[in-house]
């Protein structure tokens, strides 16, 4: 029999930032997601001890993790995690490619929406809520297109409003008066 002693000790141990994480609450109706979880990087290895130490103590031991490999360069086949090894599986195409689903073997599974680290804040706060609505029906991957579609049109109705307060469709019209093609310009001819 091996043993694996930690030769670290607590005063060597770098503490983590604390998890991102959001949940539906307690006893509320099951819907597709349980709630989402912000990883500060794509290194499993790293951020999964702790979402893991977090969960455990909420939800009892989880003992395995799946992912979808398209977000995740590296995914380890094992991750410590205090007093226990978690083992990390992924599926291709059968898993959201933005859902980390969490098994025990004795309290059941859990489906976290991921928001990948680049993410702003505040979209990061709105992505958090939506995936912790009780009863919740959109998946991980709708919740992710609509963030992406609500950013893009803002970042329209952004640069609409920037052409405008700089003078826009005004300041066009006085740089040329007569744009090719009106009835001035085929006058001067």
């Amino acid at each position: 029999m091996t043993a694996t002693i930690d030769r670290m000790t607590t005063s060597e141990r770098v503490t983590s930032p604390p998890v991102r994480l959001s949940l539906t609450p307690a006893g509320s109706a099951p819907g597709l997601l349980d709630g989402a979880w912000w990883p500060r990087s794509r290194d499993l290895s790293r951020e999964l001890p702790a979402l893991i130490d977090v969960l455990d103590a909420r939800w009892g031991r989880i003992t395995r993790v799946t992912v979808n490999p398209a977000h995740w360069p590296v995914i380890p086949h094992k991750v410590p995690v205090a007093g226990h090894t978690v083992h990390v599986g992924w599926f291709a195409d059968e898993q959201d490619p933005h859902k980390l689903i969490l098994l025990s073997y004795t309290a059941g599974r859990w489906d976290l929406l991921v928001i990948p680290p680049e993410t702003g804040a505040a979209a990061a706060a709105r992505l958090m809520a939506a995936a912790a609505t009780p009863n919740g029906l959109a998946t991980a991957s709708a919740l992710m297109a609509n963030e992406d579609t609500s950013r893009e049109a803002k970042e329209s109705l952004d640069r609409e409003e920037e052409w405008e307060t700089e003078g826009g469709h005004a300041a066009a019209a006085a740089e040329n008066p007569n744009p090719p093609g009106s009835m001035s310009s085929a006058r001067g001819r």
